[in-house]
């Protein structure tokens, strides 16, 4: 499976740590989601599925190109169904 190269901005790095998740967290979902969408509200992708820690977790990013993404911001949302 292809790992994507992230773009970290430090406002990148803040958002994820406001919500609690981590550099590494955040990485394993967007490299291995169970699902992949667009969000309704921007052009952003959204990437869901389990971290590597077993915390089901939200990632927003955006593609650069094939390998490269912009993470956005990344949560564990209040329900998971």
């Amino acid at each position: 499976m292809m790992e994507y190269v992230f773009l970290w901005t430090p406002e990148a790095l803040d958002k994820i740590a406001q919500h609690g998740v981590t550099v590494e967290e955040y990485e394993s979902v967007v490299n291995n989601p169970v699902d992949r969408q667009l969000s309704r509200s921007s052009d952003n992708l959204i990437a869901r599925g389990d971290a590597i820690t077993g915390r089901w977790l939200i990632c927003v990013y955006q593609d650069i190109d094939e390998i490269t993404v912009l993470p956005i911001t990344g949560y564990e949302p209040d329900d998971h169904l």
